[in-house]
This record gives C-alpha cells, sequence and structure tokens, in this order.
C-alpha cells in the first residue's frame, strides 16, 4: 500500500529529503506522494521515514493503493533498476 499526505500537511519540507525513492515531492497545495515510487520504505528501512519524521502525523496508509510487502519490494527492486 502506498502512502498518501492528507491536508492536515503544514508545508513543513521534512518529509521530501527523508524519502529514499523520490516519491515526495510539492503539490499545488501540499506535499504530495507518487504512489508508483512509493514502497512505503521496503528495501530502505524498517520503517517509512516520511511518517518518522512528520510533526503533525499527516501522512497514513492509501486506502487506494493496496499492496503486500512482497509487492512494495518488488517494486523497490524495479526502481532500484531504474
Amino acid at each position: 500500500m502506498a502512502l498518501i499526505i492528507t491536508d492536515e500537511c503544514i508545508n513543513c519540507d521534512v518529509c521530501e529529503p527523508e524519502c529514499p525513492n523520490g516519491a515526495i515531492s510539492q503539490g499545488e497545495e501540499i506535499y504530495e506522494i507518487n504512489p508508483a515510487q512509493c514502497t512505503e520504505c521496503v528495501g530502505h528501512f524498517d520503517k517509512p521515514q516520511c511518517m518518522e519524521v512528520c510533526p503533525v502525523d499527516c501522512i497514513q496508509k492509501d486506502p487506494d493503493y493496496s499492496e503486500d510487502h512482497g509487492t512494495l519490494y518488488e517494486k523497490y527492486l524495479a526502481l532500484a533498476k531504474g
């Protein structure tokens, strides 16, 4: 499952540099996560780093992108090949 940033985002710029896949970028109003690049840090870390550093806890699992650990790992491998 990819992650999503809710409208509670305060644009603090903390999450973007923490994403090892470059999935986070500034949107029109708040930061956004590209679900095609989000692996929830599988392959890099034990926990999603953006969630770990977010001061307002506005990052959550995106119910529109349901992926299990194996699928996230396969996505990580594909992204790593680049």
